[in-house]
This record gives C-alpha cells, sequence and structure tokens, in this order.
C-alpha cells in the first residue's frame, strides 16, 4: 500500500525562477541606492584639513566648488543662476542647513559667491566639507 502512494505522487521538484527574480531584484536594488550617496565624492576636490570631523549628513543639499571655479549641486553641474533657483526648495527641506565642499586650491572668490547664494536663498548654517587630519 505505501509504495503505491508513493509512486502515485511522482517526484517532488523545486522551482528555481522566483529566487532567481528576487535576486536580480536585490541586485538591482542595491546597485541603484550604492550609487546615489556616492556622487557627490567622485568628484576631484582636495579637501583642507581639519583637526575633527563630522559624519556627513544626506539629507542636506550638497554645493561642491571646484579649484577651477566649476559649481556642482548634490553631484551635478550648476550655475550660481540655476543654484539660486533650486536651492530654496532643498534649503526649506533640510532645515536651513547646506553642505559647501571646495578645493582649498580653488578661488576663494567662488566659494564666497556661493555662500552669498546660499545666504539669499534662505540658508542659516553651513557644513563646511573638510578631510580627515
Amino acid at each position: 500500500m505505501r509504495r503505491r502512494l508513493r509512486d502515485e505522487a511522482g517526484e517532488v521538484t523545486f522551482d528555481f525562477a522566483p529566487m532567481v527574480d528576487i535576486v536580480l531584484l536585490l541586485l538591482i536594488f542595491f546597485f541603484l541606492t550604492s550609487n546615489l550617496g556616492a556622487r557627490q565624492n567622485v568628484l576631484p576636490l582636495e579637501l583642507p584639513r581639519a583637526s575633527a570631523t563630522v559624519q556627513a549628513t544626506p539629507e542636506i543639499p550638497v554645493v561642491t566648488v571646484q579649484q577651477s571655479g566649476a559649481l556642482f549641486l548634490n553631484g551635478y553641474s550648476t550655475s550660481l543662476k540655476q543654484l539660486e533657483q533650486k536651492l530654496p526648495a532643498m534649503i526649506k527641506a533640510s532645515g536651513g542647513v547646506v553642505g559647501v565642499r571646495a578645493d582649498e586650491r580653488g578661488n576663494y572668490g567662488a566659494v564666497v559667491r556661493v555662500m552669498d547664494v546660499v545666504k539669499r536663498s534662505g540658508g542659516q548654517r553651513l557644513a563646511l566639507g573638510t578631510r580627515a587630519p
């Protein structure tokens, strides 16, 4: 009797297709999220050294000023005029805090112009980007 039941049930198989789909979706998710935060750090900058550093806060808008004076907002190229248009909404969402990363060999005037735009756009505090000692 037992033998007959086993023969009627047939072989048990496992379908790998749903598991492969889930693994691929997880890979896509991790690839996308890992690239979003790293965009700011790929810009070639020589940040000034500081004796004490604080961990970066990803929720604030970050303006980067390269040595050449080129401007970037959250890793995307921009101009002073575009910066003044885009910053007010971002500053409101961040509670008035704006990050500024500038090359230490760069043009000091470009940094001051960025700081003026931040102030006019409603920025209340600056978080300056530095590198660890």
